[in-house]
């Protein structure tokens, strides 16, 4: 009774379901009512989750009044592109180009080759990275200069391109906008960035990566989902 059947149809997109879609299951539209319960549920002060999910949250807060509960603090993150080319957003997920166009291309783990997994080996790493989309002098669209971004120069001030001597020899960046503007110049090959990036990426999950191998048995459980999409 707290919200309208036309503003919980707005929040579809969390999960993944168009805002143009007309064929509408009625299961669906239960999907962001539960979602906004589950932080009144919880008594939670903040919610924290990606752009994709805010829509949710903004319901909460708009019931929160009706209901006579605390309006919950939301905070929402960046969602990481997947590693193909972005696709040019074939539905409508947002009134925002910009994060309709993020949340279209955003990383998913019903797309194992789109991204990284925590417990991915390194060849695996490497293979995904070698394969991803990136566009040579474009920082727009690029999720490998992404996870540049957002994955490595987070963990780490510095980041090292290995480079052999005769294409100038390995070169360290210490912020990710020097290293943006050296490949939008065109002075940072993509082969190179990629090699920079997977090798940054090996190591930094390689403590999640060492604790599955000792405890298989919780990756395995993982495993046993089986994937809605």
């Amino acid at each position: 009774k707290s919200v309208s059947l036309q503003r919980t149809w707005r929040a579809l997109p969390i999960m993944g379901r168009e805002m143009s879609l007309t064929d509408v299951e009625t299961a669906w539209m239960y999907y962001p009512c539960m979602q906004a319960a589950d932080i009144f549920h919880l008594d939670l002060d903040v919610a924290c989750a990606g752009m994709d999910q805010r829509k949710a949250h903004m319901l909460a807060r708009e019931a929160a009044d009706k209901l006579h509960r605390k309006k919950p603090v939301c905070v929402h993150t960046h969602l990481l592109m997947g590693l193909q080319e972005p696709e040019k957003a074939k539905g409508k997920f947002d009134e925002n180009a910009n994060i309709n166009l993020q949340i279209s291309s955003k990383m998913s783990k019903s797309i194992p080759g789109s991204c990284i997994f925590i417990h991915d080996t390194p060849n695996e790493i490497k293979t995904k990275i070698r394969a991803a989309y990136c566009p040579p002098k474009q920082a727009q669209g690029n999720p490998v200069l992404e996870l540049t971004e957002y994955a490595v120069f987070t963990e780490r001030k510095t980041m090292e391109i290995p480079r052999p001597p005769k294409y100038g020899g390995p070169e360290i960046f210490e912020s990710y906008e020097k290293m943006e503007k050296a490949y939008v110049e065109g002075k940072l090959h993509p082969l190179d960035l990629k090699n920079g990036v997977a090798e940054a990426l090996i190591e930094i999950l390689k403590p999640a990566r060492d604790h599955f191998q000792k405890h298989p048995q919780m990756l395995e459980k993982m495993r046993k989902i089986g994937v809605t999409r």
